[in-house]
Order: structure tokens, then sequence, then C-alpha cells
């Protein structure tokens, strides 16, 4: 398997330790501190298992989550069917993204972006963007910076271990372009024995001032970059960082 098929169905529990409520809550706070605007209608690309989507749901917005998985997105409705809330999904590639209007702001959180792995397609993505933002809506998005590929994830390995599955993450750094190969091993109990299910992806890391440049081409202004869950400037070992982009009038 490549992507997303298994990691799908252990995706929410491999990410236990990120507080959904907070950061939602953040977003939230950048949305107030930049725009002034009407904020009813929010698109969530690559939303995967639906966790910020719901939670943005839950606070009264209008959400459309996009992402290119089935599985996840099959997650995220059942999430949001569990707690009674509208919540439209739609099964594209973030880089063909095509929506039936505008909406007020969008978000791309928890590193997806770092999934697209040359120039050519995040400069894309933004493009597309711009064609359903709003003139003068936010585009708010975080992403995993060179420190991080270069000093935490690297070409190290982690093991996650539960009850019912033990999931093996191993790294591979490419040095040159800043990207990290991922393959993740999972080894599911069945009975007495284990299933292995494999699945594997690729990150990238962008110069800040590249993702700027590519934002500005593609018709945005990078109103600020933050360090991760704050108000402070982003810093040279920032893991991950956030950025404030507004769409041109």
């Amino acid at each position: 398997m490549s992507g997303y098929q298994a990691l799908a169905a252990y995706y929410d529990r491999l990410t236990l330790n990120v507080d959904y409520n907070k950061r939602t809550g953040y977003i939230i706070s950048l949305f107030e501190r930049h725009y002034s605007g009407e904020l009813e209608v929010l698109l969530d690309l690559a939303c995967g298992t639906g966790s910020i989507a719901v939670e943005l749901a839950a606070r009264g917005f209008d959400v459309i989550g996009v992402d290119s998985s089935e599985e996840m997105l099959s997650l995220a409705s059942q999430k949001a069917a569990e707690k009674g809330l509208p919540l439209m999904l739609l099964c594209q590639d973030m880089r063909s993204l095509d929506l039936y209007g505008t909406v007020d702001g969008a978000v791309c959180l928890l590193d997806s972006l770092n999934h697209l792995c040359s120039r050519v397609e995040l400069a894309e993505v933004f493009k597309r963007l711009f064609l359903f933002v709003k003139p003068g809506g936010l585009f708010i998005f975080d992403v995993n910076t060179k420190f991080k590929h270069h000093n935490i994830l690297g070409d190290n390995c982690f093991v996650f271990e539960e009850d019912d599955f033990v999931c093996v993450w191993r790294n591979r750094l490419i040095s040159r372009t800043s990207e990290v190969d991922i393959l993740l091993d999972f080894f599911v109990k069945n009975g007495d024995n284990y299933i292995r299910l494999t699945d594997s992806l690729r990150e990238r890391a962008y110069s800040l001032n590249t993702i700027s440049r590519l934002l500005h081409d593609a018709g945005f202004e990078t109103l600020a970059i933050y360090d991760d869950l704050t108000f402070d400037a982003a810093r040279d070992d920032s893991e991950r960082v956030y950025f404030v982009a507004r769409r041109s009038m």
C-alpha cells in the first residue's frame, strides 16, 4: 500500500497527543486577529479524519472538508454523524480543487502541505485556492520546517505500541531536498498472530521564503508567520509554523 489506506484506520490513535480543541481555538484566534469580515463558510483542505472540521462545525461554522482519501473521509463522516453535525465532504486531490462557490476562509493543517513534494504542486494548490477563497479572505495553514525534517524526523525510527497493534515508523532523510521518506509498518493482532500492513509517504520541507513567494505569485499576501500555537514570530528552530495569508481583492 502507499498513501493512506492502512494509515487511515489508525491515524486517530497515532495522533492522540494532538489537542484538536486547542488547535481549533488557535485557528479561530488567528482569523479574529487578522480578519474583520464575515466568517461563515470555511474550507478544511486535506481534512483527513475530520477532527478539525468537526471542531469547527461544532463552533457554528459551515465547513467543507476536502481530502483525497476515501478511507479518511469515511471516518470523518462517522465523526460528524455521531455528533449530529452537518459536514460537507468532498473526495478530491487538493491539486485539482474544485468547489461549487467561494468560501470565507480556508485552513490546511497538520503538515498536509508538506506532502506536496514539488514547488510546482505547491504553487498549483495555492492557485486553486485563489479561485475559491473570496477576495480578502484568509488562508491559514501550518507546515513542518526544514529544522524539523533535518533535526527531529531525520533518519529516526519511532515505535508506537497499543494493545491490538504495533506501528513501526521509519524515516529516511534526503538532505539535499529536505524530504523525508516515511515507511509505516502496522502489525495488527489477529488472534494469536499478527497481520502486517504497510504504508509509505513522503514529505518535503520548504523554506519560509519559498512558501511566501509562491503565495505571492498565486495572489496571496503573507500577513504573518507564527511559531506553533503562539503569536511569536517563527524562529530558526521552529518545528512547525503557521502562515496567515490574505487573498488579494
